[in-house]
């Protein structure tokens, strides 16, 4: 995957521990969500991901605003409930930039990136609750394939998106 992609609106960088204080923040925003850690353990948290991010070929990156360069969430692959070969998508953004069509957006161009870096598929698992994920998935052309309990609090979506079929140029006659 690039170390860089961007929308009109958007610029997506892999993670590290410079993103440790905002990604705090996002982590704050889960009421049943892993305890934020300190800020130095976020930051090493984050670079070990960064780390990952080289030798696996994917990972997460960090959304910014391509206007201001203000964090929004992140957005990338990851193993997940899936396999390296099927990796999932993953994202999540800061409450105050949820419905403004940036999951989309870095959700597409990430998309992209993986079926031009060779993956044949990628998934997404989502709670049954969380509808705004199911209407940036569908969007994208994501399908469910089943349903599945989770950890006890919720019941998972699987979905799957496979790599569009690359049309081959005309053989010269």
């Amino acid at each position: 995957m690039p170390s860089a992609l961007e929308t009109p609106r958007l610029r997506l960088r892999p993670r590290d521990g410079r993103d440790a204080e905002w990604n705090l923040a996002l982590l704050a925003e889960h009421p049943l969500g892993r305890q934020p850690d300190s800020v130095d353990e976020e930051r090493e948290r984050l670079d070990v991901q960064r780390s990952r991010f080289g030798e696996v070929g994917f990972g997460l990156y960090m959304i910014e605003l391509a206007e201001t360069g203000e964090p929004v969430g992140y957005c990338g692959l990851i193993v997940g409930r899936a396999s390296a070969a099927q990796p999932e998508l993953a994202y999540e953004l800061l409450r105050a930039h949820v419905g403004s069509g940036y999951a989309t957006e870095a959700a597409a161009v990430v998309a992209d990136a993986a079926f031009d870096a060779g993956f044949p598929v990628i998934w997404a698992t989502v709670a049954t609750w969380n509808a705004p994920s199911f209407g940036v998935l569908k969007k994208l052309g994501f399908a469910a394939t089943r349903r599945a309990g989770g950890d006890g609090r919720s019941v998972y979506v699987w979905l799957r998106r496979r790599a569009p079929r690359r049309r081959h140029a005309a053989s010269p006659a």
